[in-house]
């Protein structure tokens, strides 16, 4: 890949698809008969919603070489992600994600990514290590240690980066994607030590930590080696920590849930916002509240991610904005 002299706000590495989402709410995938198309995949939907709040952001990325392939990087450009590392990998498919829809915390998931997915094939040797090094974020998941090269692409990117600004490792744990928790887990590890903050909901602190306590899950992951531990309790809240001993914990936003499925992208994109903006810990955790609850409220993913005058509004106490899900 060439080389970058530009410096992202924020570089994400890992899943891009389609999600095709019911327009109807309540009913299973084999009664729909009419779905909506959405830019997805949870590394991408973060760079979006970065990008919506301002930030320059850039996705790491591969598709496959078909129209779904040619969607992903117009919906990126419309969004204003760079998609100068997004690539094609011949004879695999763009995947394809389906969900079912019943509010207010029910969405299954259907995962088409076989024979496997073109995210997976991201190639150590392709990574533009100094754009990585110089990013003021990097995101990286646990989705993308779960099959080679991925898995060596996102050491490598770590390892470079070796633990400079902010790097996040999101836990992102989905088990349909492994064959072991037990090497999941030991592939974990070895990332919490190169990263600077982790975040993951209680599920994936459990797969990394082996405790479902919120707060004990947060001990341990600074105890993994990073600085600040991020964990979402959904209808609890979400609970932190720093390892300079700060603490915070706050409430959901209550929203009419639409579907839940992007509200934690939605909550990484801000988190990174607001630790670029250099916030202290409970306002930055109350912003990224408020923007997981605003998608949540919204049918899709990526084109429902909140801008800052909708987050600025509903934190002031107005009223959840429902209705978008184009581009703008």
């Amino acid at each position: 890949m060439p080389h970058s002299a530009e410096t992202f706000d924020l570089i994400t590495m890992g899943r891009i698809g389609v999600d095709l989402y019911p327009l109807r709410t309540g009913v299973p995938l084999s009664e729909v008969e009419t779905f909506g198309k959405f830019l997805g995949g949870s590394p991408t939907n973060v760079a979006v919603a970065a990008a919506r709040l301002g930030r320059s952001a850039a996705v790491v990325t591969r598709t496959g070489d078909d129209p779904f392939g040619t969607y992903a990087h117009r919906a990126l450009r419309d969004f204003g992600v760079d998609d100068r590392w997004v690539a094609p990998v011949a004879g695999l498919p763009t995947p394809i994600t389906f969900c079912e829809l019943f509010p207010p915390d029910d969405f299954p998931l259907y995962f088409y990514r076989r024979p496997k997915a073109p995210d997976l094939e991201i190639r150590p040797d392709e990574l533009d290590l100094d754009a990585l090094r110089a990013a003021r974020v990097l995101w990286t998941t646990g989705t993308g240690l779960s099959a080679e090269p991925s898995r060596t692409a996102t050491f490598t990117a770590l390892e470079a980066r070796d633990r400079a600004g902010t790097t996040v490792f999101d836990l992102d744990w989905r088990p349909v994607l492994w064959d072991d928790a037990t090497e999941a887990r030991r592939h974990y590890a070895r990332a919490l030590r190169h990263a600077t903050v982790a975040v993951g909901n209680v599920d994936e602190c459990e797969l990394a930590t082996g405790l479902r306590d919120p707060l004990a899950c947060a001990r341990a992951l600074l105890d993994a080696g990073v600085d600040l531990a991020v964990v979402k309790r959904g209808p609890g809240g979400v609970l932190a920590l720093h390892r300079d001993g700060t603490a915070a914990e706050v409430p959901p936003v209550p929203v009419d849930v639409v579907n839940g499925l992007g509200a934690g992208d939605a909550f990484g994109g801000a988190l990174c916002h607001g630790l670029l903006a250099g916030w202290g810990l409970e306002r930055t955790l109350r912003y990224a509240n408020a923007a997981g609850a605003l998608v949540a409220s919204r049918l899709a993913c990526s084109d429902a991610m909140p801008t800052a005058a909708e987050l600025d509004d509903l934190l002031a106490g107005g009223p959840a904005h429902t209705a978008r899900t184009a581009h703008g």
